[in-house]
This record gives C-alpha cells, structure tokens and sequence, in this order.
C-alpha cells in the first residue's frame, strides 16, 4: 500500500517544472483578476464581454433592409384579400442576430398572418396600420432570443375588395 502512494519511481523533472509552472500561472491569473475586481467601480463597463453590438457601435452603413419576408397575401374575415410587405432594420455586422432573422421567416410570416386574419370582419377594410404594427413587433420581439427589432415598415399595404354576396 505505501507503493502506491509513493512509489519508487518519481515524477519526471519536466513533467513536474510543468506542472508546477501551470499552477503557478493559474494563481497569478486568479490573483490579477481579484485585485481588477477590488479597483475597479461597480457601474463599470465589462472588460470581456461575449459579443453584443450596441446602437453606438453600429454605423450608418452597417444597418441593412430585413425584406426576405416578401410580398403576404392575407385573407381577411370579411374575404378581402390583404397585400402586404414587410420590412425592418437591421445590422449586418450581427451575424448570429441576421441568422436567427432567416431561420424564423416562416413564424414572422405566420405570425402577420394570424394577427390580420383575427381581425373582426367590420375591421378589415380599415386596418390601423400603427396598432398593427405596434403589435407585430411586440411579437416578433417576444420571437427572437438574440436581438430586437426597433421599427417594423410596412411597403405595401393594399386591401382588396371581396365579393359580395
């Protein structure tokens, strides 16, 4: 049993410089990062931070036109059919934030589509465009993990007469 904890054969000389040099760069590094802790203010800006990319950073020709949800043809209650495209910015220089925008088109779509197909048939023909687009970007935003949207357009917006009968 005593060979087992101390066996005959000791550490190779290298192996244990390395260790030992490993252990004592890992104290530094704990070291320097509490007294970085202990000076600096509480209100301070993170030193390292995962990458998110505020509105002071982003410039004017980082922002681009969110338009993959193309042009929507939307039956209303009253069998009026809704013409709509919808756009928004968004910056480019986001990339996890422009990818997670392409994989949920089919629930923003969705989403514009259950919100004016809800809307009671006395109300199709006049839709409030500012609610409606208050409301869509509430949910679109409440959709997205990554990011916001801050303004949501709407392109076209033309409602076609059904036929009466």
């Amino acid at each position: 049993m005593k060979e087992f904890f101390f066996p005959k054969e000791k550490l190779p000389r290298i192996l244990y410089l390395a260790l030992l040099s490993l252990v004592g760069a890992l104290i530094v590094l704990l070291l320097i990062g509490t007294i970085i802790g202990l000076v600096r203010p509480r209100n301070a800006e993170p030193v390292f931070a995962f990458r998110k990319i505020s509105r002071e950073q982003t410039r004017l020709e980082d922002i681009r036109v969110f338009s993959g949800l193309e042009r929507l043809r939307i039956p209303l209650s009253n069998s009026s059919i809704l013409i709509l495209s919808v756009s928004f910015p968004y910056s480019a220089k986001d990339v996890t934030f422009t990818e997670e925008l392409a994989a949920k088109i089919g629930d923003f779509k969705t989403m514009i589509t259950e919100y004016f197909t809800s809307l009671p048939a006395e109300n199709a023909n006049q839709i409030d465009e500012e609610l409606a687009k208050q409301e869509i970007l509430k949910r679109f935003n409440a959709n997205l993990r990554l990011g916001r949207i801050d303004a949501l357009y709407f392109n076209d917006m033309t409602v076609l007469e059904g036929l009466k009968q």
